[in-house]
């Protein structure tokens, strides 16, 4: 039996996210991100498309690595000018019932007290159709921007991210138990407060001692996504993430990481399957691979080669202007994002790639393959990708904004639909009940689960409800 097929668009608040210079192209709308028709209709799209959600990046910063400039980047409207993600999701939200929105913002940059309160508040407003995905973020231009004199180590990172998760769960799963909202209008009494406790947390990095201040939302912690493929952040996924999105050039660099992150679930003795990965690819698709191919070719010639080693450069964190075109591209370790070299370094032994080639393939489409055909040429390509690499589902990232969704919706998802390989229709509930099967909550054997409270465990529960 043929594995299911699994769709997130890969979007951000942004001009040019993974395809820098196609925003020159006549038919690419995304210089219109600043309207709020632009999501609305986008969100109108995936939800007929029957995608999981949308999955929308983010950075704080600015990619100035490449020849230490922000130069390439403005010109070239590389990752900037960017918007608050967040602000457009309730309204991506009302025209939809279904679609998810797995959300990216930075554990370094905000305080999660109130970061706690905004995805409660989310949660809320999409009835639990949100996602959170981690990310420590790489951008030493934007810890700079915030006070800080240069970039926390990679792993003091990760370390700071686990009490960070800690106060969150405390917050979302452990401060209000679960029938202390009692609306009663006859007594005038919202909530029973001595079912509601402060966290009275104090660690390494944050103290909170207060209640959340939000009531409990459907999902209480959002989907939570992540989308570190480093070795530290494996681990990390394999303790907290319930989605994983990864990203690398190649069938065989994929298969490698996801090896690695069932690997790892493994060792923390869980089900390695337990967790939904997602691999970032993009797709040219037409009525035939004739004209799939001419739209590709299209495409490539508004393509920039330094758009693609600005992006390249601030993703791994090394300056790619100081070598030639024809350099080989070897493994430099910096701060930034360590599994990106090391997927096209070490990932793949059958593939050396120069400084060229790296900035031509990231130019249209970002750090993932793109699958170039008719519907039935794509769709086996697809069934063959979720075959050989054990992935469970594909984060789509746009060439031309709408126009690569609007071609999935249209010639694809009905020939996957058909294959009897792809969903027909939604799974009613939240979004963790829509990927997973199951209730609205973490599991039991989740991380966050253990931070739930437990009247038993305390001596102050026996006041009177005044």
């Amino acid at each position: 039996m043929s594995k299911k097929i699994r769709f997130n668009a890969f979007e951000m608040n942004c001009i040019a996210h993974q395809s820098p210079g196609l925003w020159r192209h006549p038919q690419d709308r995304s210089t219109e991100y600043k309207d709020l028709e632009y999501w609305t209709d986008l969100a109108k799209i995936l939800e007929r498309g029957k995608f999981d959600g949308v999955f929308i990046a983010d950075v704080l910063g600015i990619y100035d690595v490449y020849h230490q400039s922000a130069q390439h980047a403005l010109t070239g409207a590389v990752q900037v000018p960017v918007n608050d993600p967040l602000q457009i999701v309730p309204a991506m939200a009302a025209v939809t019932q279904h679609l998810g929105f797995g959300l990216t913002t930075s554990i370094s940059f905000e305080h999660p007290y109130p970061f706690a309160r905004r995805m409660s508040t989310l949660d809320h407003l999409t009835k639990g159709r949100i996602g959170w995905n981690i990310v420590t973020s790489y951008l030493e231009s934007g810890s700079k921007n915030l006070g800080l004199k240069t970039q926390v180590s990679h792993d003091q990172r990760y370390d700071i991210a686990d009490e960070y998760l800690e106060v969150l769960y405390k917050l979302w799963e452990g401060s209000w138990e679960q029938d202390a909202v009692l609306r009663d209008k006859e007594r005038g009494i919202f909530a029973d407060h001595r079912k509601v406790h402060p966290i009275n947390h104090q660690g390494q990095y944050f103290s909170v001692p207060g209640i959340h201040i939000c009531e409990p939302s459907p999902q209480r912690t959002p989907v939570l996504y992540q989308a570190g493929a480093s070795s530290r952040g494996q681990i990390f996924a394999s303790q907290n993430a319930e989605c994983v999105f990864i990203s690398a050039p190649t069938k065989a660099a994929v298969k490698k990481l996801v090896q690695g992150i069932r690997s790892n679930l493994i060792e923390q003795g869980k089900d390695p399957h337990s967790i939904l990965i997602y691999t970032m690819l993009s797709i040219v698709v037409d009525e035939s691979d004739a004209k799939a191919q001419a739209k590709f070719k299209d495409y490539q010639s508004y393509s920039s080669y330094h758009g693609g080693l600005t992006l390249a450069s601030g993703w791994s964190g090394v300056d790619f202007s100081q070598f030639h075109a024809e350099d080989k591209v070897e493994y430099i370790h910096t701060d930034a994002i360590q599994s990106m070299l090391d997927s096209y370094v070490k990932a793949d032994p059958n593939r050396i790639w120069t400084i060229e080639e790296i900035a031509k393939f990231i130019s249209i489409g970002g750090n993932g393959p793109i699958l170039v055909g008719s519907a039935a040429t794509v769709a086996d390509q697809l069934q063959a990708w979720t075959e050989e690499t054990d992935i469970d589902g594909f984060n789509l990232a746009y060439i031309l904004a709408h126009q690569t969704f609007e071609d999935v919706v249209e010639y694809l998802v009905p020939e996957l639909q058909q294959r009897g390989v792809y969903a027909t229709e939604y799974t009613e509930g939240t979004l963790r009940e829509k990927l997973f099967g199951r209730g609205p909550l973490l599991t039991e054997q989740h991380r966050g689960a253990s931070y739930r409270y437990h009247a038993t465990a305390k001596t102050n529960n026996n006041r009177e409800l005044a």
